[in-house]
């Protein structure tokens, strides 16, 4: 393996490690969804904050088990009121799921184990079968209590994160300020993607591509192409540098005599963490951090390398992803050869037993953008091996639902 190249296990720990803070705003709780949480969120009540009915039906006061008896109705309890009182010995509450227990009952007993019949103006309940003390209650506090914390800094906020929330009060909440995002396509060959493109040009797609992947993660970006031009790539990356604190660069980047990409980074200040990974696609794949303010990732044209790159790189990048990755079962054998980790395209679905299988797809190598189509992802295939069995198990970079 040349020595310029270092693991992509070494890549991903250089990015991470080289995470930024870019600071901290309170935002309204409708728009929290997807955003880093940046302050502790703890219990302003208990969970739940009162003993809570779990089922419709009659609440007594129970000190052993029964198999019969009758209960006298005093009245009913319903959600949102205060709780009520039985006033008399072998009387009842009617009560509503999610109703406060009445004060000086204890059990519940469901609609479907009593029979109800009426003598005059009374009503009254016979059990028809076992009731144990403390049944169909929820108690107050059984599953947190005042001022244990709920939330800890640093999660991404979903919809259940948003719910404990809004239990809490948080009509406002702290949370970690996007970065500002610029995805730059260079490349003398690339055109407008409403232009014709002539013979020997294409169109801009991979910047697009990119920026639809930053949306589905909650990110906004903007879109720049420059030229291969030593002056303009200085020129136009050095104010970008001043307006972005994330810089995603596509092309330039390899041993070409027009890639100056990394070149003119440097020349900006930008500090080099490494060039070249030990890995296909993506090996000329370029990171760097300037003044603790900018992250820069340089990434590969080639279309399936660039988003390869994107998946195991810039998105845990931004996402703040520690947990496990995600795992799939090789469909067929595959060997490959070079000593770097491969990153095989795949189309990966569930089977009967609910595992994930991902099947190879053959297309025409790191251009092939059409290959994508098919393509769920992405299973990284370790570079200390050649020959891959079916039915063995590895790391899966999903972009699909």
């Amino acid at each position: 393996m040349p020595l310029l190249m270092i693991p992509v296990q070494e890549a991903y720990r250089i990015i991470t490690a080289n995470r930024t803070n870019w600071g901290t705003e309170t935002i309204p709780l409708p728009l929290a969804s997807r955003r880093i949480l940046a302050e502790p969120i703890t219990a302003d009540r208990d969970f739940p904050p009162f003993d809570r009915v779990t089922m419709d039906g009659i609440a007594i006061a129970l000190e052993a088990p029964i198999t019969e008896g009758l209960f006298r109705m005093e009245a009913t309890q319903y959600a949102g009121e205060a709780p009520k009182l039985i006033t008399s010995r072998g009387s009842a509450i009617e009560v509503m799921t999610g109703a406060v227990l009445p004060s000086n009952t204890n059990t519940v007993i469901r609609y479907e184990d009593v029979t109800f019949s009426e003598y005059g103006n009374k009503r009254f309940a016979a059990l028809n079968a076992s009731v144990n003390p403390q049944q169909n209650v929820h108690h107050q506090g059984s599953d947190r209590q005042t001022g244990e914390v709920l939330l800890q800094p640093g999660i991404r906020l979903g919809s259940s994160e948003i719910g404990i929330l809004a239990s809490v009060g948080k009509a406002e909440v702290l949370v970690e300020k996007k970065p500002r995002i610029a995805i730059i396509s260079t490349g003398d060959e690339l055109v407008d993607i409403q232009v014709t493109p002539l013979p020997y040009q294409i169109r801009k797609s991979s910047g697009y591509q990119l920026a639809a992947a930053l949306q589905e993660m909650g990110f906004a970006s903007e879109l720049f192409h420059l030229p291969d031009h030593p002056e303009s790539l200085e020129n136009k990356l050095g104010d970008l540098l001043q307006n972005f604190e994330i810089l995603i660069l596509t092309g330039g980047v390899s041993a070409g005599k027009k890639d100056f990409v990394p070149a003119t980074l440097e020349k900006l200040g930008v500090q080099k963490q490494f060039h070249k990974v030990a890995q296909r696609p993506g090996k000329p794949v370029w990171f760097g951090v300037k003044s603790g303010k900018n992250a820069v990732f340089a990434l590969p044209g080639n279309p399936v390398s660039t988003f390869a790159c994107f998946l195991k790189y810039v998105r845990p990048y931004l996402l703040r992803e520690t947990l496990t990755p995600m795992k799939a079962v090789l469909s067929e054998r595959v060997v490959f050869k070079p000593e770097l980790t491969y990153f095989l395209t795949v189309a990966a679905s569930f089977n009967e037993e609910g595992r994930l299988i991902a099947n190879p797809l053959k297309g025409s190598g790191s251009g092939d953008f059409a290959n994508l189509l098919e393509c769920t992802g992405f299973l990284e295939l370790p570079a200390d091996r050649s020959e891959f069995e079916a039915g063995e198990v590895f790391s899966y970079l999903s972009f699909r639902s």
